[in-house]
């Protein structure tokens, strides 16, 4: 069966089944073409609790599909590949959480949407790389706990100097890996290419960006820019949607370990067998933890719009 015939039979089973699909921009072009929604993780999530289909799957990691159930807790969520976790929602468990927030008492628990809904019942609010700054100077505390990705939380710092933060120890395994040396490579092959890249990335490597933000915003910029090359600080998916997007622009990796296994585990195989009823899994989650997860993301929305 060819990618072409595959995808006529998901288009063909997602009508059939009431599915819409969303799909995360680091999941392969093959499966953001049969998507309903496309982007970043919480806008996806969005998207799903306003379509008026009964069922969604989450092509993404655990974390989006748990996101999805907590906004649409009436809805049927399925995540398309069961093995696809996201090993930065994961570094950080209640336990370990409940212990930071005892060391920093009268902190503010700020989560950043990478993290998984029991995580999220314990904190205050939760962010995403677009609005962590907006909601983290519209708190009224002075005092903030960012959790898990220190490296997003010393970037939203750096822009909230008013305050006082305090992280913990984690990041993305992907971004992180990207040093400066890689940043110096990238130009020196590219010196006519604008730097892109995501806030979860090293400050070694941020400071010398002409762009920061999140997977969307890298992607508006680029499209819209007057520029016509790039170098791009993030998952290596985006390299290539922005190839499909802009033909006539040039996109360069900046680094080629920027590539995520996990997103990648996900096929276009699984989505049919997911849409078929014989693969994927669907996401349960216990009340407590849909009130308490969704108490944060609702004091998101409340200071970030």
């Amino acid at each position: 069966m060819t990618i072409c015939e595959l995808q006529e039979k998901v288009l063909q089973l997602k009508k059939e089944k009431d599915f819409c699909i969303l799909a995360h921009a680091y999941q392969g072009q093959e499966i953001l073409e049969v998507a309903d929604y496309t982007g970043d993780s919480y806008g996806l999530s969005v998207q799903a609790s306003r379509d008026a289909h009964r069922n969604v799957l989450m092509c993404g990691v655990r974390f989006m599909a748990e996101t999805c159930k907590v906004l649409s807790p009436d809805k049927r969520v399925l995540l398309a590949n069961p093995l696809a976790g996201c090993p930065m929602a994961e570094q950080l468990d209640l336990e370990t959480l409940e212990a930071l927030k005892e060391k920093y008492p009268g902190y503010a628990a700020v989560a950043y949407i990478n993290t998984t809904s029991e995580l999220k019942t314990a904190c205050d609010v939760c962010v995403t790389s677009s609005s962590a700054v907006k909601i983290c100077r519209a708190l009224p505390a002075d005092k903030i706990l960012f959790i898990p990705d220190q490296q997003l939380g010393r970037y939203v710092a750096a822009q909230v100097p008013e305050k006082q933060f305090a992280f913990y120890s984690g990041g993305c395994p992907r971004h992180v890996v990207v040093r400066a040396h890689d940043v110096e490579r990238a130009r020196a092959a590219h010196p006519e290419a604008l730097l892109l890249v995501h806030p979860e990335c090293r400050p070694e490597v941020v400071s010398q960006a002409d762009y920061v933000g999140s997977t969307t915003g890298i992607m508006d910029f680029a499209m819209k820019s007057e520029r016509d090359s790039f170098l791009i600080g993030t998952e290596n998916s985006i390299v290539e949607h922005l190839q499909f997007a802009c033909p006539d622009k040039a996109f360069y990796p900046l680094s080629v370990n920027l590539s995520c296994m996990n997103m990648k585990v996900t096929t276009l195989m699984d989505v049919y067998r997911a849409l078929s009823g014989r693969g994927g899994e669907e996401i349960a989650l216990p009340q407590p933890v849909l009130d308490g997860a969704g108490r944060c993301i609702r004091r998101m929305i409340e200071l970030g719009g």
